[in-house]
């Protein structure tokens, strides 16, 4: 029994090595992070200096969030069939030589195209980070990878507009994209020489172009869709054939679907997976309330407080920083408590901050939203971190990237559809601060609706023999 419990502590240590390649894949996972918010306040810039207006210069950020959203299931999915490692290195070097590309563009057509391609690669990298991080990691310490990879990614979130905001004052918002290039560079060197290859073992190789080209097309269809009716609303003949296109692609995908087997984009036994899917159905109902109070913090804060946008994004860190180092701490809870607890109790605060903060008015100042968002930020860094580790430990390691996938794309999916009910609600209101405060009391009840979900289904890890034993799992890493 003492040669048992010696080795399981053993197996609990982690390396020099493994901390060297967490700390590079958290500088990918950064730099993709700090890609979704860095530019938004250097748009005001690039309309200028490329001569285009707001409705064109904002594709700049959504058509990267859009590709990034449709790509990374089929990513996930790639990275575990063909190695994660490999998968990596790929994506990477789409994203760090599409972002030397969009520091070069003259247009913002071709900045567009170019900031897409980099979404490409940002989906191929993130759910292969997240299958590698939960890979040379010891099965004691998996709640350590959700907690890594999410607190990082709050961190770039944080830190994109102060960087990006920086930047554009000092020099110019094209260094926004070419300091990608060395840190891209220092994390494909480190994962390559430290990281082993790791992917599905004897399982079917093939890819499912049916089902990548159905999941693309009708997941472009419905987060265009979202995307596009907050300037005309729902009714617009065009926003409803995209709606009417998008379910239509979505339920052929799923036809399809159950007759690949297990060449699958999404194999059946990823579907039938109760936690799994509970796991993806709160992801779905929560997102919503991060995504909306990411866009109208800001937008009060400018708009009725008469922040700078730059002083906006200042604005934001009481949120990003709870979020950042609570994600940090989400990943010993889980390994103590579980993750039930952990998600339920990050729902709780996410339902409690998102109701504060929606008690602002025309006479509300900043301090009176201060603690709203730290406690909102308490509740995204407990809840992310732990559903993901919750979602991945549910299925088998060999599904550990596409699980990945699917979660992130719920919270894009999620983040499109709340932000689409919550601009319809804002529009319709007599005053911004009127339409937020009923909006944020909508995401209230959803929070609520989530936890429900949470508490009846989701789950900690079973820790079956195939999470504590499985070669894939974990990996003996040099001294």
């Amino acid at each position: 029994m003492q040669w048992v419990s010696t080795n399981a502590r053993e197996d609990a240590k982690i390396g020099r090595s493994t901390w060297l390649a967490l700390a590079a894949m958290a500088l990918g996972v950064f730099v993709i992070a700090n890609d979704f918010t860095a530019l938004s306040v250097a748009i005001p810039r690039i309309e200028a200096q490329l001569h285009t207006s707001l409705n064109t210069a904002q594709w700049v950020i959504n058509g990267y969030a859009l590709v990034f959203g449709v790509v990374i299931v089929t990513g996930g999915r790639l990275a575990d069939q063909f190695g994660r490692k490999r998968a990596f290195m790929a994506g990477a070097s789409v994203f760090g030589f599409f972002s030397l590309l969009s520091g070069l563009m003259p247009s913002v057509y071709l900045l567009i195209i170019c900031r897409a391609l980099m979404g490409v690669g940002g989906a191929v990298m993130w759910p292969a980070v997240l299958g590698l991080t939960y890979t040379i990691l010891p099965a004691s310490r998996k709640g350590l990878a959700g907690g890594l990879i999410l607190g990082v990614a709050g961190l770039g979130n944080a830190a994109g507009p102060l960087l990006g905001g920086w930047l554009t004052d000092v020099a110019t918002w094209r260094l926004v994209f070419f300091i990608n290039l060395p840190i891209t560079a220092f994390t494909m060197l480190v994962i390559l020489r430290e990281v082993p290859e790791s992917a599905a073992q004897g399982g079917e190789r093939g890819i499912d172009y049916p089902g990548i080209a159905l999941l693309s097309a009708g997941t472009v269809a419905l987060l265009l869709a979202l995307d596009l009716s907050p300037d005309g609303g729902f009714g617009r003949p065009d926003i409803i054939s995209l709606f009417a296109g998008g379910l239509a692609l979505l339920a052929a995908f799923f036809v399809t679907e159950h007759r690949q087997g297990s060449t699958a984009l999404v194999p059946a036994d990823v579907v039938r997976n109760r936690v799994f899917s509970a796991a993806c159905v709160t992801v779905l109902l929560i997102s919503a309330i991060f995504f909306s109070a990411l866009l109208y913090l800001p937008q009060f804060m400018e708009k009725v407080l008469r922040f700078s946008a730059l002083l906006s994004g200042v604005g934001l860190l009481p949120l990003m920083s709870a979020f950042a180092i609570t994600s940090f701490a989400a990943g010993p809870l889980c390994n103590r408590i579980g993750p039930k607890v952990v998600v339920s109790v990050g729902v709780g605060f996410l339902a409690v901050g998102i109701f504060l903060l929606s008690g602002l008015s025309r006479s509300s100042t900043y301090a009176s939203l201060v603690a709203g968002m730290i406690v909102l930020g308490v509740g995204t860094g407990l809840f992310y971190s732990s559903v993901t580790t919750a979602a991945v430990t549910a299925l088998d390691p060999s599904r550990s990237s596409l699980a990945g996938g699917i979660v992130y794309m719920c919270q894009v999916a999620g983040g499109a559809i709340g932000l689409g009910l919550n601009t319809a609600i804002v529009l319709a209101a007599a005053t911004l601060a009127d339409g937020i405060r009923v909006a944020f009391r909508l995401d209230a009840a959803l929070a609520v609706i989530g936890l429900g979900v949470c508490i009846a289904f989701v789950h900690g890890p079973k820790r079956s023999p195939a999470h504590a034993e499985s070669p894939s799992t974990h990996h003996r890493v040099r001294a």
